[in-house]
C-alpha cells in the first residue's frame, strides 16, 4: 500500500498528518505490512533479511533443546546428541552477530527485528543452556530453582534492553556504545565449560564440586552458582561492557 497523487495534485510529496506513517522509513513500511490484512503470507513478506537471520539464531536454540531431549531419551549413552546441543549455541551466536551486520548494511532495522533478536537470544543463550545443565546432571529441586533464576535474569535483561536501548549513548554510526549488564550471549563461557566437562567425563555423578546436603531438601550442586552469578551480572546496572 502506498500513497499516490492524482492528476490535479502538485508534483511535490503528498501532505502528511500526525497519524500517517512515513513510508520512506523501512520500519514504517514493515509496520504497515504487519498490521494490514493482506493474506496468509503477509507476515513472511514483512520480514527483512536480517529478521530471517535472527530466526536462524532461534532455530539453533530450539535444535539444541531437542538434541538435549534426544540425549536424555538415550539414558545418557548418546554423547553425540549432547555435543550437538552444545555445538548449536556457537552457531546461534554467529547468526546473532550477522543479523546486526546485515541490518546496518541494508539500512533496514525495525522494532520487529529488535523483538525477534531478544526472543531468539532468550532461547539460544537462556533456556537452552539451562536445559543442557539439566541434561548433564543439575537435577535437584534447588538446582532447578537456580537455573530458573538464571533464565528469568536473562529475560529481564533483554526486556530492559528493549526499553532502554534508545537512552543508551550512541557512537557516530548510531550504535549503542556499551551493554548495560553482561550480554546474554556471554553464557557461551559456561557452555564451553559444560562442553569440557562432557569431553572429560565430568558429568552426572562426576560433576565438579559434587553435591552438598545430599538427601535433604537443600540438596544442590555448588557448580550451579555459576548460573546464579551470571544471572546477577546480566541484570547489573553498574556493569558497562563496551560494544565491539
Amino acid at each position: 500500500m502506498s500513497r499516490r497523487t492524482n492528476g490535479t495534485a502538485s508534483h511535490g510529496p503528498p501532505p502528511k498528518n500526525a497519524d500517517s506513517p512515513d513510508l520512506t522509513q523501512p520500519e514504517d513500511k514493515q509496520k504497515l505490512l504487519l498490521s494490514a490484512d493482506t493474506g496468509h503470507f503477509s507476515l513472511i513478506r514483512a520480514l527483512h533479511l536480517a529478521d530471517a537471520i535472527t530466526e536462524m539464531n532461534a532455530f539453533c536454540g530450539v535444535m539444541s533443546i531437542f538434541s538435549c531431549m534426544r540425549y536424555l531419551l538415550s539414558d545418557g549413552s548418546s554423547l553425540g546428541n549432547l555435543y550437538a546441543a552444545l555445538g548449536f549455541l556457537p552457531l546461534g551466536l554467529f547468526f546473532d552477530f550477522m543479523d546486526g551486520k546485515v541490518a546496518r548494511w541494508r539500512k533496514k532495522s525495525s522494532m520487529m527485528g529488535q523483538e525477534l533478536d531478544s526472543l531468539a537470544d532468550l532461547i539460544s543463550f537462556g533456556v537452552s543452556p539451562a536445559v543442557i545443565a539439566f541434561s548433564i546432571g543439575l537435577r535437584t529441586p534447588l538446582d532447578h530453582l537456580c537455573l530458573t533464576f538464571f533464565v528469568l535474569c536473562g529475560l529481564t535483561r533483554l526486556a530492559r534492553f528493549n526499553v532502554t536501548a534508545t537512552a543508551i549513548p550512541k557512537d557516530a554510526s548510531g550504535k549503542a556504545k556499551y551493554f548495560e549488564g553482561t550480554p546474554i550471549p556471554t553464557t557461551l563461557g559456561i557452555d564451553a565449560l559444560m562442553a569440557w566437562w562432557a569431553y572429560t567425563g565430568r558429568i552426572h555423578d562426576a560433576l565438579p564440586g559434587g553435591v552438598v546436603f545430599a538427601g535433604t531438601v537443600l540438596e544442590v550442586h555448588p557448580i550451579v552458582l555459576l548460573f546464579v552469578l551470571h544471572g546477577c551480572a546480566m541484570t547489573s546496572k553498574t556493569i558497562h561492557i563496551p560494544k565491539p
